[in-house]
């Protein structure tokens, strides 16, 4: 059973075919620059086929999702047949509001649902309808399924998920913590309480998502129990560009200072901020670490190495808070059996590792500094000899995530 993954964006739409017998990729590519003057990266995983990297015109994504099966099914290009091997469609939505604690076979009601949880998600859930309209209009005997962003924090207890505000907010607007990432989030949790054993017994797990966008769960028994990012995801950890937790009347002095609107100072705090704000040249870690003397592969000082004192500063501010919220989640679960480190940062990054643990001896937590030293492709216990709750790279994989979900539901 084949599985097509869709992710859209407002102006993109990336992709993968599965072959749900062995879940291996078939195909994967990018339609960048939807609207404009349009471009396709098509990679053939499953043969020797070239790669197609072409401009190409696509004025809307109905001509995106079209130039997808052409690709998939060409003779020169192609990994199936035809559109026919297409068994269904796994869509990713960013958010499902208070509506969704699962996946969903797609609709007309769930389509007007995620429509409703546009207020929630102006930037993405738009771009999410866009994608599942164009695939029902270009695959419209194709199962199509929602997987969202929010439903794996459903779980969230009240306590932690209102807002200290007029709870008329909430009552009326449906405004409340809801956090991001969860599919990534579920996915590593549930190698992690694979691989430690814990997989039908009480455990207690943080996982932390560390990429250009960055969240913390907490996770109890394989269930959410609270999550950094909020309504939004500004809330929680400094990220690429995102400033995180900072007080709120920040966005009324910055409108001020600058003579700018409220909705420009909001700007500056989603797309100026976090570690591109503090080191002011990029959001990369990789420039980051590299300016701030930091040898990328192994995550250790290059001796003699010149120190960017504010890229120095950036990843410093990032680590402490990411070290902070972990502390916090500790005394949420009540203890800690394992933290988990994921997404592009999480896996790739030794020296961000490193020093997020620097901060948690007074948990008992420390890592083995060798074997830390290394880039991820798979599963990786970077646990010291003296820590009590073990230390776990696991590499994410979203998309695989989708895919499970998409089989599980089409089969009911």
């Amino acid at each position: 059973m084949n599985v097509l993954v869709i992710n859209a964006g407002s102006s993109s739409l990336k992709y993968q075919l599965f072959d749900m017998k062995n879940e291996k990729i078939l195909a994967k590519g990018l339609c960048d620059r939807i609207g404009l003057d349009g471009h396709l990266k098509h990679k053939p995983e499953a043969n020797d086929k070239p790669v197609y990297d072409e401009d190409i015109s696509l004025p809307t994504h109905a001509e995106a999702i079209s130039a997808v099966i052409e690709k998939l099914t060409s003779d020169e290009y192609g990994v199936i047949s035809s559109l026919s091997e297409i068994n269904a469609v796994g869509h990713r939505v960013v958010h499902g509001g208070r509506k969704f604690s699962s996946s969903v076979l797609i609709n007309d009601e769930v389509v007007a649902a995620i429509e409703d949880c546009v207020r929630l998600a102006p930037l993405h859930n738009p771009a999410n309808l866009m994608g599942i309209r164009a695939c029902q209009e270009g695959m419209p005997n194709v199962p199509q399924v929602a997987v969202f962003d929010t439903a794996f924090h459903n779980t969230i207890p009240e306590y932690a998920y209102t807002y200290p505000i007029p709870y008329k907010y909430y009552e009326e607007n449906d405004i409340r913590r809801y956090g991001f990432h969860g599919t990534s989030h579920r996915f590593v949790s549930d190698v992690a309480l694979q691989e430690l054993g814990l997989k039908n017994g009480k455990s207690r797990l943080i996982t932390c998502h560390l990429g250009n966008g960055s969240s913390l769960a907490a996770i109890f028994s394989g269930k959410s129990v609270d999550t950094t990012m909020g309504v939004t995801p500004l809330e929680g950890i400094p990220m690429g560009t995102r400033c995180g937790s900072v007080d709120p009347s920040l966005v009324d002095i910055i409108a001020s200072v600058d003579g700018i609107s409220l909705k420009e100072a909001m700007d500056v705090l989603n797309k100026k901020s976090g570690v591109l704000g503090i080191y002011g040249k990029s959001s990369d870690f990789r420039d980051i670490e590299t300016a701030a003397g930091v040898n990328i592969d192994t995550g250790f000082m290059k001796e003699g190495a010149p120190i960017d004192a504010r890229a120095k500063l950036a990843l410093d501010v990032f680590s402490y808070q990411v070290a902070k919220f972990i502390g916090s989640y500790v005394v949420a679960l009540g203890g800690l059996d394992a933290l988990v480190f994921t997404a592009g940062i999480g896996e790739n990054s030794p020296y961000v590792r490193r020093s997020i643990c620097k901060h948690l001896g007074g948990i008992g937590l420390y890592i083995n500094e060798k074997v830390n030293a290394v880039r991820v492709s798979e599963y990786l216990d970077v646990s010291g000899e003296k820590t009590k709750p073990k230390v776990l790279v696991i590499p994410t994989n979203e998309e695989l995530a989708i895919a499970r979900d998409t089989i599980e539901i089409v089969k009911k």
